[in-house]
């Protein structure tokens, strides 16, 4: 009965986002923010944001002792946008930052040190200092970073919560660039690699500052199960590292995001609910209050709240398919147009006013303005028939889509915009103009080749 609510629960969840897509579409077409001269725009539902960051804070707090610390820090590198980390700020929820460039907009958009977490396989010397400065949390990937920290503590008096990042090598799921806990990831120092386990545990015994302990099995194609095994992998060396100090050394544990999305439906699935229950089942003592927790979900924040719209430049058929040439292309949706079997998006027609289109279902290609026959969106597709000046949606593209351009052809950024209630937008970037483009591809350094004087050895 209770899976049978949550579904309902879902649906109709599902179904108030997309009538907010729908309104949002026909009000960017009648505001001029999507036509002829701005072909390609990224929309983004802030209630719908909003709903998500709630949802999360509740899962956890229905299953955590009371009183438990809980940080949900988002990881930015799933929608790296200023004003989405404000928003996500002002709904209680932190920063998961993996470079110099996200902490930077981590800050930008008022993230205090407290909520911040640095993850990254490669932290140079200078990162290091500055989180350490700032009081941010780090997670060590690896023994030498360990060392670097080692000589950074020794000269300082940081604030900053410290741990080491674990790999438990428990699998990996269907999609294995994003399986972070297969024997050969190359995150973390793997457990059960000879001798790993008992390095871990020493390092903890002799550096009483390291408080924390980090692990995440991956993201999308993991599956539930397979994500709390990792979390119970690294709670069991959690409660081993304290047993032999004697003492409760470790106090938090970080157990990374990678809540799968799923882009078949509107529905969403499976839920932050589901995968609490599921820890506090598998693992009960990580929840009972003795360690804070640290999670680091970014795409199943996003990705169901934000939607790629493309104006249909030309319709025309090959082969007896139609196929509908639009501005969405490999440029916002590289993933997509190079894995199409891992990365499938469903694809919403709408009429030239921007309504939802109507009328007879037609097989038929969505395909991108970049210069190679696989710049494909969609292909094969059962939908009404896009005609020239119509719409294509690619839904489900809040992470890891229009705000990770790949410069191919040298297209333009498009601009992003937030929409509320009424048909209302907000900027939250910009569209990147050409004169931008020339200047970031060398436009100010046009005669460095040409006027160079080369010695030759």
């Amino acid at each position: 009965m209770g899976a049978h609510i949550e579904t309902e629960e879902a649906d109709g969840t599902g179904a108030r986002r997309a009538a907010r897509r729908d309104e949002a579409v026909r009000a960017a077409v009648e505001q001029g923010l999507l036509g002829p001269d701005s072909p390609l725009v990224g929309l983004l539902d802030v209630t719908g944001i909003r709903e998500s960051a709630a949802e999360l804070r509740a899962a956890f707090e229905a299953v955590v002792a009371p009183g438990t610390p809980v940080l949900h820090a988002f990881a930015v590198k799933a929608t790296p946008l200023v004003p989405v980390l404000r928003l996500l700020h002002e709904e209680g929820v932190g920063a998961e930052v993996a470079s110099p460039g996200e902490l930077a907009l981590a800050r930008a958009a008022g993230m205090p040190p407290e909520a911040t977490v640095l993850d990254s396989p490669a932290k140079t010397p200078s990162e290091l200092r500055e989180a350490l400065s700032l009081g941010i949390a780090v997670n060590a990937d690896n023994p030498q970073e360990l060392t670097r920290i080692d000589a950074l503590m020794g000269s300082s008096t940081s604030r900053s919560p410290l741990g080491i990042r674990v790999n438990p090598q428990v699998g990996g799921g269907s999609i294995e660039a994003l399986s972070t806990a297969t024997a050969t990831s190359k995150f973390g120092v793997a457990l059960r690699d000879e001798g790993a386990r008992e390095w871990v545990v020493q390092a903890y015994l002799d550096r009483p500052w390291l408080t924390r302990l980090h692990a995440h099995t991956g993201s999308q194609g993991i599956p539930l199960a397979l994500m709390a095994r990792g979390v119970a992998e690294t709670y069991a060396l959690a409660e081993e590292i304290n047993r032999r100090a004697g003492r409760r050394q470790v106090d938090t544990l970080d157990i990374g995001g990678g809540l799968p999305v799923n882009f078949a439906s509107e529905a969403t699935a499976p839920t932050y609910a589901q995968y609490a229950r599921l820890l506090a089942e598998e693992v009960p003592g990580l929840l009972d209050g003795r360690y804070g927790l640290v999670t680091e979900f970014g795409r199943s924040l996003l990705a169901k709240h934000g939607t790629v719209v493309a104006r249909v430049e030309y319709a025309k058929a090959s082969g007896g398919r139609a196929v509908a040439v639009t501005h969405a292309g490999v440029q916002v949706a590289a993933r997509t147009v190079y894995a199409p079997g891992s990365w499938p998006l469903r694809i919403s027609a709408y009429d030239a006013k921007g309504r939802p289109k109507e009328g007879p279902v037609v097989v038929q290609d969505v395909a991108g303005p970049a210069c190679f026959a696989g710049d494909l969106l969609a292909e094969g597709r059962s939908m009404p028939l896009l005609e020239q000046g119509d719409y294509a949606a690619a839904l489900d593209t809040g992470a890891y889509y229009f705000a990770h351009h790949y410069g191919y052809n040298s297209l333009v950024r498009p601009g992003v915009f937030g929409f509320g209630p009424g048909g209302r937008f907000a900027v939250v970037r910009r569209a990147q103009s050409v004169e931008e483009i020339v200047a970031e591809s060398g436009g100010s350094e046009v005669d460095a080749l040409t006027r160079a004087r080369w010695e030759v050895p």
